[in-house]
């Protein structure tokens, strides 16, 4: 499912875009992500592919891996994650892998977006294992997400 709403998450997701701002800096494309539990935030990531030359340095992984480091749990059912940009195909996939249940994002991506794109991973239902698919909110801050391509 996906909505239009905003309230309540421009805090973390101006949080997102100083991450992202950061990952600008380092020549990586400018993505912040975070992992949030009972308005907590519990993991934090920075686009980082070029930076540490491995494509796989995404910010909703790294956001992930860290939740997952500093909680020792891997359902993220009961979590948020924030993203300046829609999560790519890959993202995607350990998303609904962690079966994180709310994604708040600032821009979509388009061709290889995992919700916009051709292979919608975010919004399949055909996987039992994944469960549900996550409630997904759009356009939190977009103005600002779309500023860190300028």
């Amino acid at each position: 499912m996906i909505n239009k709403e905003n309230s309540g998450h421009e805090f973390y997701m101006a949080k997102c875009i100083e991450l992202a701002k950061v990952a600008k800096i380092r020549g990586d494309s400018p993505v912040g992500s975070l992992i949030v539990r009972n308005e907590k935030i519990i993991g934090e990531g920075i686009e980082g592919g070029k930076f540490h030359k491995d494509i796989t340095f995404h910010a909703e992984i790294e956001a992930i891996r860290q939740a997952g480091k500093n909680t020792g749990i891997s359902d993220f059912s009961d979590c948020i994650l924030y993203t300046t940009h829609e999560p790519c195909i890959m993202c995607s996939y350990i998303i609904r892998h962690h079966k994180v249940g709310k994604i708040i994002v600032g821009i979509t991506t388009g061709e290889f977006g995992g919700y916009s794109s051709k292979y919608p991973l975010l919004l399949d239902t055909s996987i039992d294992k994944w469960g549900s698919a996550p409630v997904i909110v759009q356009g939190v801050l977009g103005k600002e997400c779309r500023e860190l391509h300028k």
